[in-house]
């Protein structure tokens, strides 16, 4: 959840729904809602550091 992206990166809610749109990660927008793959957003955490 956009949400739980938000507490783990520390980032605003426009810069959680700005991070996701740009594909850094894999994520699929299904109506209003957002899913998130944890182990795609995990890798990329990882990654990142």
């Amino acid at each position: 959840m956009v949400k739980n992206v938000q507490e783990i990166l520390k980032i605003g809610r426009k810069q959680a729904y700005d991070l996701m749109a740009s594909g850094q990660f894999h994520c699929i927008r299904i109506g209003r809602k957002w899913l998130i793959a944890k182990q795609g957003f995990v890798e990329w955490l990882e990654g990142d550091r």
